[in-house]
Protein backbone atom coordinates (compact mmCIF):
# COMPACT_ATOMS: atom_id res chain seq x y z
CA UNK A 1 0.00 0.00 0.00
CA UNK A 2 1.39 3.42 -0.92
CA UNK A 3 2.27 5.90 1.85
CA UNK A 4 -0.61 8.34 1.01
CA UNK A 5 -3.08 5.46 1.20
CA UNK A 6 -1.67 4.43 4.58
CA UNK A 7 -2.05 7.98 5.90
CA UNK A 8 -5.63 8.17 4.62
CA UNK A 9 -6.42 4.90 6.37
CA UNK A 10 -4.88 6.22 9.59
CA UNK A 11 -7.02 9.37 9.36
CA UNK A 12 -10.21 7.36 8.85
CA UNK A 13 -9.43 5.08 11.80
CA UNK A 14 -8.62 7.97 14.14
CA UNK A 15 -11.66 9.93 12.93
CA UNK A 16 -13.89 6.97 13.71
CA UNK A 17 -12.53 6.91 17.24
CA UNK A 18 -13.19 10.59 17.84
CA UNK A 19 -16.50 10.88 15.96
CA UNK A 20 -19.63 10.18 17.97
CA UNK A 21 -22.33 8.22 16.22
CA UNK A 22 -25.53 9.86 15.01
CA UNK A 23 -27.58 7.99 17.60
CA UNK A 24 -25.34 9.36 20.37
CA UNK A 25 -25.72 12.94 19.12
CA UNK A 26 -29.50 12.69 18.79
CA UNK A 27 -30.02 10.91 22.12
CA UNK A 28 -27.92 13.54 23.89
CA UNK A 29 -30.37 16.30 22.92
CA UNK A 30 -33.04 16.80 25.55
CA UNK A 31 -35.95 19.23 25.62
CA UNK A 32 -37.46 21.15 28.52
CA UNK A 33 -40.89 19.67 27.74
CA UNK A 34 -39.35 16.18 28.16
CA UNK A 35 -40.81 15.14 24.83
CA UNK A 36 -39.20 12.19 23.05
CA UNK A 37 -39.36 11.77 19.28
CA UNK A 38 -39.28 8.55 17.29
CA UNK A 39 -36.62 9.64 14.81
CA UNK A 40 -33.79 12.14 14.48
CA UNK A 41 -31.74 13.30 11.52
CA UNK A 42 -28.38 15.08 11.70
CA UNK A 43 -28.92 17.54 8.84
CA UNK A 44 -25.88 17.94 6.58
CA UNK A 45 -25.39 21.72 6.96
CA UNK A 46 -25.89 24.56 9.45
CA UNK A 47 -25.16 22.26 12.42
CA UNK A 48 -28.85 21.51 12.74
CA UNK A 49 -31.02 18.54 13.73
CA UNK A 50 -34.56 17.46 13.00
CA UNK A 51 -36.47 15.26 15.43
CA UNK A 52 -39.90 13.94 14.47
CA UNK A 53 -42.70 11.49 15.20
CA UNK A 54 -45.14 10.56 12.43
CA UNK A 55 -48.65 9.36 13.22
CA UNK A 56 -49.86 7.72 10.00
CA UNK A 57 -53.37 7.09 11.30
CA UNK A 58 -54.01 10.78 12.03
CA UNK A 59 -51.60 12.09 9.37
CA UNK A 60 -49.85 14.27 11.94
CA UNK A 61 -46.18 15.10 12.16
CA UNK A 62 -44.67 16.32 15.45
CA UNK A 63 -41.30 17.99 14.88
CA UNK A 64 -38.51 19.61 16.86
CA UNK A 65 -36.02 21.56 14.77
CA UNK A 66 -32.75 22.43 16.53
CA UNK A 67 -30.12 24.83 15.16
CA UNK A 68 -27.79 27.64 16.28
CA UNK A 69 -28.87 31.08 14.94
CA UNK A 70 -26.19 33.25 13.32
CA UNK A 71 -26.45 35.60 16.33
CA UNK A 72 -28.27 35.43 19.71
CA UNK A 73 -30.96 37.77 18.34
CA UNK A 74 -31.25 35.83 15.10
CA UNK A 75 -33.76 33.26 13.93
CA UNK A 76 -34.13 29.67 12.77
CA UNK A 77 -36.62 28.25 10.30
CA UNK A 78 -37.82 24.89 9.04
CA UNK A 79 -40.23 24.38 6.15
CA UNK A 80 -42.01 21.81 4.03
CA UNK A 81 -42.26 22.55 0.34
CA UNK A 82 -45.11 20.63 -1.33
CA UNK A 83 -43.74 21.36 -4.82
CA UNK A 84 -39.96 20.97 -4.88
CA UNK A 85 -36.87 21.14 -2.68
CA UNK A 86 -36.22 24.88 -2.45
CA UNK A 87 -37.23 28.16 -0.90
CA UNK A 88 -39.97 29.27 -3.29
CA UNK A 89 -43.24 27.73 -2.17
CA UNK A 90 -41.84 26.72 1.21
CA UNK A 91 -44.42 26.53 4.01
CA UNK A 92 -42.23 27.89 6.75
CA UNK A 93 -42.09 27.92 10.54
CA UNK A 94 -39.87 30.67 11.98
CA UNK A 95 -38.68 30.85 15.60
CA UNK A 96 -37.16 34.03 17.05
CA UNK A 97 -37.29 36.43 20.00
CA UNK A 98 -40.01 39.08 19.94
CA UNK A 99 -39.59 42.65 21.20
CA UNK A 100 -40.16 41.44 24.79
CA UNK A 101 -37.38 38.89 24.46
CA UNK A 102 -39.76 35.92 24.40
CA UNK A 103 -39.38 33.10 21.92
CA UNK A 104 -42.25 32.94 19.40
CA UNK A 105 -43.15 30.86 16.33
CA UNK A 106 -44.56 32.47 13.18
CA UNK A 107 -45.72 30.88 9.93
CA UNK A 108 -44.92 32.21 6.45
CA UNK A 109 -45.84 31.08 2.96
CA UNK A 110 -42.80 32.11 0.90
CA UNK A 111 -44.24 32.59 -2.58
CA UNK A 112 -41.14 34.14 -4.21
CA UNK A 113 -37.63 35.41 -3.49
CA UNK A 114 -38.65 39.06 -3.83
CA UNK A 115 -42.04 39.10 -2.10
CA UNK A 116 -42.44 40.90 1.21
CA UNK A 117 -42.79 38.34 3.98
CA UNK A 118 -46.07 38.38 5.87
CA UNK A 119 -47.28 35.95 8.45
CA UNK A 120 -49.89 33.72 6.79
CA UNK A 121 -51.77 30.42 6.91
CA UNK A 122 -49.89 27.43 5.53
CA UNK A 123 -50.68 24.52 3.23
CA UNK A 124 -51.05 22.39 6.34
CA UNK A 125 -52.61 23.09 9.73
CA UNK A 126 -50.18 23.91 12.53
CA UNK A 127 -50.82 23.41 16.23
CA UNK A 128 -48.93 23.12 19.51
CA UNK A 129 -46.19 25.53 18.44
CA UNK A 130 -43.46 26.52 20.89
CA UNK A 131 -39.84 27.62 20.87
CA UNK A 132 -36.95 27.95 23.30
CA UNK A 133 -33.38 29.23 23.31
CA UNK A 134 -30.55 28.00 25.53
CA UNK A 135 -26.93 27.01 25.22
CA UNK A 136 -26.60 28.86 21.92
CA UNK A 137 -29.25 26.65 20.29
CA UNK A 138 -32.80 27.54 19.28
CA UNK A 139 -35.45 24.84 19.31
CA UNK A 140 -38.68 25.02 17.34
CA UNK A 141 -41.57 22.69 18.22
CA UNK A 142 -44.77 22.13 16.25
CA UNK A 143 -47.35 19.54 15.26
CA UNK A 144 -48.41 19.57 11.61
CA UNK A 145 -51.59 18.07 10.19
CA UNK A 146 -50.54 16.89 6.73
CA UNK A 147 -53.29 17.21 4.09
CA UNK A 148 -51.97 14.42 1.85
CA UNK A 149 -52.61 11.32 3.90
CA UNK A 150 -50.22 8.48 3.12
CA UNK A 151 -47.50 10.67 1.59
CA UNK A 152 -44.35 9.86 3.54
CA UNK A 153 -41.57 11.51 1.50
CA UNK A 154 -41.41 15.28 1.95
CA UNK A 155 -39.29 18.12 0.59
CA UNK A 156 -37.92 20.25 3.39
CA UNK A 157 -35.84 23.38 3.78
CA UNK A 158 -34.08 24.70 6.87
CA UNK A 159 -32.29 27.99 7.50
CA UNK A 160 -30.77 30.32 10.11
CA UNK A 161 -30.49 34.10 10.11
CA UNK A 162 -28.71 36.93 11.92
CA UNK A 163 -31.48 39.24 13.15
CA UNK A 164 -35.14 40.19 13.34
CA UNK A 165 -36.34 43.71 12.41
CA UNK A 166 -39.78 44.94 13.49
CA UNK A 167 -40.94 41.37 13.93
CA UNK A 168 -39.71 40.21 10.51
CA UNK A 169 -36.71 37.91 9.97
CA UNK A 170 -33.80 39.56 8.14
CA UNK A 171 -32.18 37.90 5.13
CA UNK A 172 -30.07 34.85 5.79
CA UNK A 173 -26.45 34.50 4.68
CA UNK A 174 -25.43 33.21 1.28
CA UNK A 175 -22.62 30.91 2.31
CA UNK A 176 -22.54 27.42 0.74
CA UNK A 177 -24.18 25.96 3.85
CA UNK A 178 -27.10 28.40 3.55
CA UNK A 179 -27.57 27.65 -0.13
CA UNK A 180 -27.53 23.87 0.34
CA UNK A 181 -29.91 23.59 3.30
CA UNK A 182 -32.60 21.65 1.46
CA UNK A 183 -33.47 18.08 0.62
CA UNK A 184 -35.98 15.29 1.14
CA UNK A 185 -36.67 12.95 4.04
CA UNK A 186 -38.79 9.86 4.55
CA UNK A 187 -41.11 9.96 7.54
CA UNK A 188 -41.06 6.19 8.02
CA UNK A 189 -37.49 5.11 7.29
CA UNK A 190 -35.84 8.31 8.50
CA UNK A 191 -33.71 8.43 5.36
CA UNK A 192 -32.70 11.99 4.54
CA UNK A 193 -31.14 13.16 1.27
CA UNK A 194 -29.67 16.50 0.27
CA UNK A 195 -31.07 18.19 -2.81
CA UNK A 196 -29.56 17.03 -6.10
CA UNK A 197 -29.12 20.67 -7.04
CA UNK A 198 -25.58 21.64 -6.13
CA UNK A 199 -24.59 18.13 -5.04
CA UNK A 200 -21.76 18.00 -7.59
CA UNK A 201 -20.38 21.29 -6.36
CA UNK A 202 -20.67 20.25 -2.72
CA UNK A 203 -18.85 17.01 -3.56
CA UNK A 204 -16.01 18.95 -5.18
CA UNK A 205 -15.78 21.22 -2.15
CA UNK A 206 -15.55 18.18 0.09
CA UNK A 207 -12.83 16.71 -2.13
CA UNK A 208 -10.96 20.02 -1.96
CA UNK A 209 -11.23 20.01 1.83
CA UNK A 210 -10.18 16.36 2.22
CA UNK A 211 -7.15 16.72 -0.08
CA UNK A 212 -5.90 19.77 1.78
CA UNK A 213 -6.61 18.36 5.23
CA UNK A 214 -4.61 15.23 4.36
CA UNK A 215 -1.72 17.13 2.74
CA UNK A 216 -1.19 20.42 4.59
CA UNK A 217 -3.08 19.40 7.72
CA UNK A 218 -1.62 15.92 8.33
CA UNK A 219 1.20 14.70 6.08
CA UNK A 220 3.13 17.96 6.30
CA UNK A 221 3.16 18.09 10.14
CA UNK A 222 4.07 14.37 10.28
CA UNK A 223 7.02 15.05 7.93
CA UNK A 224 8.24 17.83 10.21
CA UNK A 225 7.98 15.59 13.29
CA UNK A 226 10.03 12.90 11.51
CA UNK A 227 12.76 15.36 10.52
CA UNK A 228 12.97 17.08 13.89
CA UNK A 229 13.10 14.01 16.13
CA UNK A 230 14.15 10.88 14.23
CA UNK A 231 17.46 12.32 13.06
CA UNK A 232 18.56 12.54 16.70
CA UNK A 233 18.91 8.76 16.74
CA UNK A 234 21.99 7.60 14.83
CA UNK A 235 20.37 4.27 14.00
CA UNK A 236 17.60 6.12 12.10
CA UNK A 237 20.06 7.73 9.66
CA UNK A 238 19.46 7.94 6.68
CA UNK A 239 15.97 6.35 7.01
CA UNK A 240 14.56 9.49 8.66
CA UNK A 241 15.63 11.58 5.67
CA UNK A 242 13.84 9.37 3.13
CA UNK A 243 10.72 9.19 5.31
CA UNK A 244 10.77 12.98 5.63
CA UNK A 245 11.12 13.43 1.87
CA UNK A 246 8.36 10.87 1.19
CA UNK A 247 5.94 12.64 3.54
CA UNK A 248 6.68 16.12 2.24
CA UNK A 249 6.60 15.15 -1.45
CA UNK A 250 3.32 13.29 -0.94
CA UNK A 251 1.94 16.32 0.89
CA UNK A 252 3.07 18.58 -1.95
CA UNK A 253 1.50 16.47 -4.72
CA UNK A 254 -1.80 16.02 -2.87
CA UNK A 255 -1.76 19.67 -1.75
CA UNK A 256 -1.26 20.94 -5.31
CA UNK A 257 -4.25 18.84 -6.40
CA UNK A 258 -6.31 20.37 -3.59
CA UNK A 259 -5.04 23.87 -4.43
CA UNK A 260 -5.98 23.46 -8.11
CA UNK A 261 -9.44 22.22 -7.09
CA UNK A 262 -9.83 25.32 -4.95
CA UNK A 263 -8.87 27.62 -7.82
CA UNK A 264 -11.44 25.90 -10.03
CA UNK A 265 -14.14 26.28 -7.39
CA UNK A 266 -13.21 29.94 -6.93
CA UNK A 267 -13.50 30.65 -10.65
CA UNK A 268 -17.02 29.17 -10.63
CA UNK A 269 -18.14 31.18 -7.59
CA UNK A 270 -18.79 34.61 -9.00
CA UNK A 271 -19.46 37.09 -6.24
CA UNK A 272 -18.44 34.65 -3.47
CA UNK A 273 -14.86 35.07 -2.29
CA UNK A 274 -12.91 33.87 0.73
CA UNK A 275 -9.93 36.20 0.52
CA UNK A 276 -8.00 35.05 3.59
CA UNK A 277 -8.43 31.33 2.81
CA UNK A 278 -7.49 31.87 -0.84
CA UNK A 279 -4.44 34.04 -0.09
CA UNK A 280 -3.08 31.62 2.50
CA UNK A 281 -3.56 28.79 0.00
CA UNK A 282 -1.59 30.66 -2.66
CA UNK A 283 1.16 31.48 -0.14
CA UNK A 284 1.39 27.81 0.86
CA UNK A 285 1.69 26.69 -2.74
CA UNK A 286 4.47 29.22 -3.42
CA UNK A 287 6.42 28.34 -0.25
CA UNK A 288 6.03 24.59 -0.83
CA UNK A 289 7.25 24.92 -4.42
CA UNK A 290 10.21 26.95 -3.17
CA UNK A 291 11.04 24.19 -0.67
CA UNK A 292 10.94 21.54 -3.39
CA UNK A 293 13.37 23.46 -5.61
CA UNK A 294 15.57 24.36 -2.63
CA UNK A 295 16.07 20.65 -2.04
CA UNK A 296 17.92 20.49 -5.37
CA UNK A 297 20.30 23.19 -4.09
CA UNK A 298 20.88 21.59 -0.68
CA UNK A 299 24.61 21.93 0.19
CA UNK A 300 26.56 19.04 1.68
CA UNK A 301 26.82 18.82 5.46
CA UNK A 302 30.35 20.22 5.59
CA UNK A 303 29.70 23.08 3.13
CA UNK A 304 30.13 26.59 4.55
CA UNK A 305 26.64 27.62 3.33
CA UNK A 306 24.85 24.61 4.84
CA UNK A 307 24.24 26.51 8.10
CA UNK A 308 22.38 29.30 6.25
CA UNK A 309 20.46 26.82 4.12
CA UNK A 310 19.28 25.08 7.29
CA UNK A 311 18.05 28.38 8.75
CA UNK A 312 16.10 29.10 5.55
CA UNK A 313 14.71 25.55 5.28
CA UNK A 314 13.56 25.35 8.89
CA UNK A 315 12.17 28.89 8.92
CA UNK A 316 10.08 28.35 5.79
CA UNK A 317 8.98 24.92 7.03
CA UNK A 318 7.67 26.15 10.37
CA UNK A 319 6.00 29.13 8.70
CA UNK A 320 4.21 26.72 6.39
CA UNK A 321 3.17 24.57 9.35
CA UNK A 322 1.44 27.52 11.04
CA UNK A 323 -0.21 28.68 7.80
CA UNK A 324 -1.33 25.12 7.02
CA UNK A 325 -3.14 24.63 10.31
CA UNK A 326 -4.73 28.09 10.17
CA UNK A 327 -5.99 27.46 6.64
CA UNK A 328 -7.41 24.03 7.44
CA UNK A 329 -9.58 25.62 10.14
CA UNK A 330 -10.50 28.45 7.76
CA UNK A 331 -11.67 25.77 5.33
CA UNK A 332 -13.68 24.04 8.03
CA UNK A 333 -15.41 27.35 8.79
CA UNK A 334 -16.33 27.70 5.11
CA UNK A 335 -17.49 24.11 4.57
CA UNK A 336 -19.29 24.11 7.92
CA UNK A 337 -19.38 20.30 8.25
CA UNK A 338 -20.94 18.42 11.14
CA UNK A 339 -19.20 19.18 14.44
CA UNK A 340 -17.86 15.62 14.61
CA UNK A 341 -15.48 16.23 11.70
CA UNK A 342 -13.93 19.31 13.30
CA UNK A 343 -13.66 17.36 16.56
CA UNK A 344 -12.01 14.45 14.73
CA UNK A 345 -9.40 16.72 13.16
CA UNK A 346 -8.72 18.44 16.48
CA UNK A 347 -8.31 14.99 17.99
CA UNK A 348 -5.72 14.09 15.32
CA UNK A 349 -3.79 17.29 16.05
CA UNK A 350 -3.88 16.55 19.77
CA UNK A 351 -2.44 13.07 19.14
CA UNK A 352 0.33 14.53 16.95
CA UNK A 353 1.01 17.21 19.57
CA UNK A 354 1.35 14.65 22.37
CA UNK A 355 3.68 12.52 20.22
CA UNK A 356 5.80 15.60 19.42
CA UNK A 357 5.96 16.59 23.09
CA UNK A 358 7.08 13.12 24.18
CA UNK A 359 9.69 12.98 21.43
CA UNK A 360 10.91 16.45 22.40
CA UNK A 361 11.59 15.22 25.92
CA UNK A 362 13.24 11.99 24.73
CA UNK A 363 15.49 13.71 22.19
CA UNK A 364 16.63 16.33 24.70
CA UNK A 365 17.57 13.55 27.12
CA UNK A 366 19.56 11.82 24.36
CA UNK A 367 21.34 15.02 23.34
CA UNK A 368 22.22 15.99 26.93
CA UNK A 369 23.55 12.48 27.63
CA UNK A 370 25.80 12.70 24.58
CA UNK A 371 27.15 16.07 25.69
CA UNK A 372 27.70 14.73 29.20
CA UNK A 373 29.63 11.73 27.90
CA UNK A 374 31.87 13.98 25.81
CA UNK A 375 32.72 16.30 28.71
CA UNK A 376 33.46 13.42 31.15
CA UNK A 377 35.63 11.46 28.70
CA UNK A 378 39.22 11.32 30.07
CA UNK A 379 41.93 13.14 28.17
CA UNK A 380 43.91 10.83 25.89
CA UNK A 381 47.41 12.30 25.69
Amino acid sequence: MSSPAVFVAVILVIASLFSPSLSQICSSQQFTNNKVYARCSDLPVLKSFLHWTYDAANSTLSVAFVAPPDKPDGWIAWAINPNAPGMVGAQTLFAFKNSEGEMVVKTYDISSYSSIMESSKLWFDVKDTAAEFSGGMMRLFATLVLPEKGKTTLNHVWQVGPSVTDGFPAKHGFQPANLNSKGTFDLLSGESKSSASGDSRVTRKNIHGILNAISWGFLFPVGIIIARYMRTFKSADPAWFYLHISCQCSAYVIGVAGWATGLKLGSESKGITYDVHRNIGIALFCLATLQVFALLLRPKKDHKYRFYWNIYHHGVGYTMLILSLVNVFKGLDILDPATKWRSAYIGILVVLGVIALLLEVVTWIVVLKRKSNKTTKPYDG
